[in-house]
């Protein structure tokens, strides 16, 4: 598979101020706090989770020791694992969106190729494990493109680039692409389109798909957490649609630009450029 870059490169955040107030508390404090006691607790549920699916994986992979399962017990158990692992990674976004509220970016230099891959091998993780595994088997972008071609995804990026490092957050490039890609899945009809360029001065993923399109009217509200288009019906409904919100938080805290291209039957276009 694609080999991944060591190297780390982190960045301070924003100095903090100190208040001198003695009394009444200011509200920023107060605030504050309450951040703090909300990342507290999307901490604390990484364990028991861990704890959840290591349990899981056990009784799964080790039937001499546990006991062997029947085929019923088995769709059950994988798909408690499935689940377990969709709320890791929300826990996770969580916590990213909490650090990138902070103004906390951590930059390090990798490829392209290694950022793409494991994005993809995180969406199918969840829901095609024989895709996630094929994807792993790839040890080219001509195998990686024939694999994800099947799956009704078209991958455009240049061979040269394919293997081209950079230097940018890669934790939030990742999830950046992983929630625009899985918002792509979801409403589309029959394809998808991944597009990756390099400019002068920045990287740009730009995330196509041929679903019903988003009106005019709602540009501006799909960005807002839990606003999701009803996929049955022309009107707007609500849900757990924190993906493009999280994507609009981290795109603008890496000081990048986030567009959407899209209207009422002609699917859409989500375009990301983040500064090098």
């Amino acid at each position: 598979m694609f080999a991944k870059s060591a190297s780390a490169d982190r960045e301070d955040g924003p100095e903090s101020i100190r208040n001198e107030s003695v009394s009444p508390e200011p509200q920023g404090v107060d605030m504050g706090k309450e951040r703090i006691k909300f990342d507290l607790f999307i901490h604390d549920l990484k364990v028991p989770l861990a704890v959840i699916e290591a349990g899981i994986l056990s009784l799964l992979e080790r039937e001499e020791k546990y006991g062997a399962l029947t085929e019923k017990q088995r769709r059950v158990l994988n798909r408690v694992l499935r689940n377990t692992k969709i709320t890791k990674s929300l826990v996770n976004d969580a916590m990213e969106i909490g650090r990138s509220n902070q103004g906390i970016i951590y930059k390090e230099r990798f490829r392209i190729s290694d950022l793409i891959a494991q994005a993809l091998v995180e969406i199918f993780d969840l829901t095609d494990q024989k895709t996630a595994d094929c994807i792993r088997d790839c040890e080219s972008l001509d195998s990686l493109r024939e694999t994800l071609r099947g799956r009704g995804i078209d991958l455009c990026v240049d061979e040269r680039l394919w293997g081209e490092k950079v230097t940018l957050d890669e934790t939030k490039m990742k999830q950046i692409l992983r929630n625009l890609l899985n918002n792509a899945l979801k409403y589309r009809r029959e394809w998808v389109e991944l597009r990756v360029e390099k400019k002068t001065d920045a990287l740009s993923l730009t995330v196509s798909d041929d679903g019903q399109g988003i009106p005019q009217s709602h540009h501006k509200q799909i960005f807002e957490c839990y606003f999701q288009m009803d996929m049955k019906e022309q009107h707007c409904v609500r849900g757990h649609g924190l993906g493009l919100a999280g994507v609009s938080v981290l795109v603008e805290d890496m000081q990048g630009r986030l567009s959407l291209r899209s209207d009422t039957g002609k699917g859409a276009t989500f375009i990301v450029e983040v500064p090098l």
